[in-house]
């Protein structure tokens, strides 16, 4: 009986001993560890602080200064636009008002009618390259002429048609004392050139500059666009004089979209600033 007691109690003090040493082994609960942590809550009310949403976020004033710049753009190049349209206008009156002149002694205004008796000079004719009429590709002439005068001009004689052959073109000229008529075009700038304007007897780019070496100067400063008269080729050439409704029609579109771009910076401003008020009431 003494060995049943002692063995029962033996099994007791291990099982206590086991015990003991499996609550010393267990870590405590997350709950409880986190129970123990000393919470410092200023520390925690100041890192709130930090991080609500400033009452002038960046973002609010970036995007009013973007579309400010949108807006103000717009109506700028619409204004710009609009004086244009005035400009044709007024390009356009003195073209219609422009003076037909017979043999003239003063440089003719752009437009003018111009009627010229004289002699080409056909050992200084030259070709402006890559030209377009009715689809096919060729060369406007141009042949300089001394009128009864002794002034030197330069005729644009029309389009001769070339194809793509690079060969040097051929045309036949009047002799003896001719009659030419068309339109006089005041010389202005050109676009921009890459290279040498003139190759061989093709010229990029129609410029007096190419016979004033041999001939000197021209008695005017542009050039006559020959539509009728002795030596006169296929007419190809038309001012371009963009209408001045076109110019009134881009300066509505810019303003339109200056429009646009301002009701966009009103209505997204107003959301930046309804988000603003929203996220710092939720953080406060």
């Amino acid at each position: 009986m003494s060995r049943q007691v002692r063995a029962i109690r033996h099994f007791n003090d291990m099982s206590r001993r086991l015990e003991v040493l499996s609550s010393r082994s267990k870590k405590p609960a997350p709950a409880a560890r986190l129970a123990t942590i000393p919470i410092n809550t200023t520390a925690m009310s100041s890192f709130n602080h930090m991080i609500k949403p400033s009452r002038y976020p960046v973002r609010f004033y970036a995007w009013y200064l973007f579309w400010s710049v949108v807006v103000t753009l717009g109506i700028l190049l619409g204004l710009w636009q609009w004086e244009r349209a005035d400009d044709k206008r007024d390009l356009l009156a003195r073209r219609a008002a422009a003076p037909s002149m017979i043999e003239p002694v003063d440089t003719p205004s752009d437009g003018a009618q111009v009627y010229l008796r004289g002699r080409y000079l056909p050992q200084h004719t030259l070709y402006l390259d890559n030209r377009m009429a009715s689809g096919r590709l060729g060369v406007a002439v141009l042949t300089p002429l001394r009128d009864m005068n002794g002034q030197l001009w330069l005729v644009q004689r029309g389009f001769l048609e070339t194809g793509f052959s690079r060969d040097a073109p051929h045309v036949s000229t009047p002799e003896g004392v001719i009659d030419v008529s068309g339109e006089w075009q005041k010389a202005q700038a050109q676009g921009p050139l890459y290279g040498a304007n003139q190759e061989g007897v093709r010229l990029q780019q129609l410029s007096l500059a190419p016979w004033e070496g041999a001939l000197g100067e021209f008695s005017h400063h542009g050039w006559l666009h020959a539509e009728q008269g002795d030596g006169v080729l296929t007419p190809w050439w038309e001012a371009s004089v963009m209408p001045a409704s076109r110019h009134v029609g881009y300066a509505v579109q810019w303003w339109a979209l200056a429009l646009t771009a301002f009701v966009i910076m009103l209505f997204g401003g107003h959301r930046l600033a309804a988000d603003r008020r929203e996220h710092y009431e939720r953080g406060r």
